[in-house]
Order: C-alpha cells, then structure tokens, then sequence
C-alpha cells in the first residue's frame, strides 16, 4: 500500500493541472475515460462551476485559521474526473484551504487510470469520488473524506429510498444545494475528519 501511494503521489497533478486539462477537454468537446454525451456535458458544465468557484469560493476566517494551524506537512491526495459533479463542487474548497496553508499540498489523481488505489478507498464496496486521502509526511494515511459531506450523502441517500436511483431532476437539485451550501458542509466535515475543533 505504501508503495502505491508514493507511486501515486509522484504521478498525480497539482491544481493547476487538473484545471488545465479540465479547460481542454471543455474546449474540445472531450473527456477522460468513456466518450458518452452525458460526460462530455458534465465536463463542460463542471469546467464552469469550478472556474466560478475558484473566483468566488470563501472560507470563514475562523475556519481557515484551524487549517493554517496545521504544524505536520500533510499531501491530500484527491481521486476524481473531470465530469464528476461532486468534484466540481468539492476541489475548489480543497485548493483554497491548500493555498492558504504552508503545510497541506494538494494532489489529484483521475481516479479511472488509478484502480488500484482506488480499490483501497472504496465508499460501501463502490469507486465514488472524489475520495480524498489525507496523509501525513511519510505517505501514512491519516484520514480521508468523501466523496460528498454528510448532509450531501443524506440527500443522496432520502432520493435514492424514495425513487430508487439518481435521476437527472435530483442532479440538478443537489447542485442547487451545493450552490446555497457554498462550501460549507465540505470544510466543516473536513474538520470534524481531522479532529480539528474550531
């Protein structure tokens, strides 16, 4: 397993990165993995939920202190793709708590050309994300989070009793949520993972 996630680590992007491929694949009417229409659509909408998010995306103060406070170097590792919704919603918040604080680095991984180390952090025996692993200078995992906060997964969860599966009208019902959430419930669980008290 350590091996793994320093082969990983090494081979994963950075922000910047991801944000660029994200913008190719929107411009060229792309995507990675399965060229279907649908994630083709989820990756052009999700290039401009994530570009509006890294202009406007905030983090109270308070919270964003609790992060800086971290003393341990710390990589997060991120397993997505650019057509994941949740994603979207999600890597923008990591970024800025990454940005601002010296000793959290930020890595993703797309989690398709990366089976193995997904297996290692499965969500109830399935490969949803994004999965974010936290680990320690070392490469130890220290924690992880994902692929949505507890009150996203409940919401998921209350449709999926109620109406079986996941349809398009609950996609952009939960997207409506992520929008008036702004973050929120990400950081707060993030926290609450890491044993932080703000």
């Amino acid at each position: 397993m350590k091996d793994l996630i320093k082969k990983s680590v090494e081979k994963a992007m950075d922000y910047s990165q991801y944000n660029f491929l994200l913008k190719q694949l929107a411009t060229t009417g792309s995507t990675t993995g399965e060229q279907t229409e649908e994630k083709i659509r989820y990756t052009k909408l999700n290039f401009s939920r994530s570009k509006r998010l890294d202009k406007i995306a905030e983090i109270s103060l308070e919270k964003m202190r609790a992060f800086k406070n971290i003393s341990e170097k710390q990589t997060w590792l991120a397993l997505c793709e650019p057509w994941c919704g949740d994603g979207a919603q999600t890597l923008p918040y990591l970024n800025k708590i990454a940005e601002k604080s010296e000793n959290i680095n930020l890595k993703i991984l797309l989690r398709d050309e990366n089976p193995e180390l997904m297996d290692c952090f499965l969500t109830n025996g399935s490969r949803s994300i994004p999965i974010l692993i936290m680990l320690d200078e070392d490469l130890n995992v220290l924690n992880r989070f994902g692929p949505r906060s507890k009150a996203a997964t409940k919401l998921v969860n209350d449709y999926k009793i109620q109406h079986g599966k996941i349809d398009e009208g609950f996609k952009e019902t939960l997207q409506v949520w992520y929008n008036n959430d702004k973050g929120v419930s990400v950081v707060e669980d993030i926290l609450e993972t890491m044993k932080i008290s703000v």
